[in-house]
């Protein structure tokens, strides 16, 4: 495998596909390799498959003009964040393998869209937040952890959504589905699902169709009393208290405001920041 991705990074770069100076991934240069690796995982190692996916993933950074829209947004601190958290609450969180957590019950595009956030501008920030990972909060853990770290554990809530926010965000779902299966592949090592609904049958079926087989297989549905499960793949204190952990990411001095996980953004990824 390693022959496989010397000879694949090798036909990139003469083939003028990737440059020393692209910010695909980082510019750290073993973690770069991680980066070529997991467009050859999506494809099975097969050199054609990867570097087409490669090659279109490329082609889409250009499209959306990737690099100047992450200088004019900071995904970390841009005025609209905490509104656009606050209605749709998925954000990276914590130390070693990163989390990332979606409370979908709190969804609320409409009032997004009152606090003057446009479905452009949301849809902005949600690219520069799937761009995060791979260029400051994957390199940022395994740095601080030295060693590598280039998947996320992604925790969806489900307690509170139904088919009617379903319909309401179905369509920016399945674009934020196809950005990272194609252009962030295998960034998620594991999906878990909580507090599915009685009609969740209905909404997997609705979104099985956009998710590819190996993603699938990342998959599992715990019910209400998912604690003890969860607690096997996340420590307590970085897990946030709205999912049975103890983190609330209160500031000293901010208690009564409650817990502010979902703004907080919390992790090495801000040291030096």
């Amino acid at each position: 495998k390693s022959k496989v991705l010397s000879q694949f990074r090798e036909e990139l770069l003469s083939e003028g596909i990737l440059h020393e100076d692209d910010t695909i991934g980082t510019d750290d240069g073993t973690l770069k390799q991680v980066v070529d690796s997991r467009f050859l995982r999506a494809r099975k190692y097969n050199l054609r498959d990867a570097k087409k996916m490669f090659i279109d993933a490329q082609n889409w950074r250009q499209s959306v003009k990737l690099d100047e829209l992450y200088e004019k947004i900071d995904p970390f601190d841009y005025p609209e964040r905490e509104a656009v958290f606050d209605c749709w609450p998925m954000w990276f969180h914590k130390l070693g393998r990163p989390l990332n957590l979606q409370f979908l019950g709190g969804l609320d595009l409409q009032r997004l869209s009152k606090e003057g956030v446009t479905p452009e501008r949301h849809w902005e920030t949600i690219i520069v937040n799937a761009e995060c990972l791979t260029r400051e909060i994957l390199p940022a853990a395994a740095k601080k952890y030295g060693k590598e770290i280039d998947s996320v554990l992604v925790i969806i809530d489900l307690k509170g959504f139904g088919l009617s926010k379903f319909w309401q965000m179905k369509h920016l779902a399945q674009k934020s589905f196809q950005i990272s299966q194609d252009y962030y592949p295998e960034t998620m090592g594991r999906l878990v699902i909580l507090n599915a609904p009685s009609t969740f049958t209905i909404i997997w079926n609705a979104i099985r169709p956009w998710i590819a087989k190996e993603t699938a297989n990342k998959v599992d549905i715990l019910g209400a009393d998912y604690r003890e499960q969860l607690l096997e793949l996340v420590d307590e204190d970085n897990l946030p208290w709205a999912v049975g952990g103890k983190c609330r990411c209160e500031s000293e001095g901010q208690e009564s405001e409650g817990p502010r996980c979902h703004t907080s953004a919390t992790g090495p990824w801000l040291e030096g920041r």
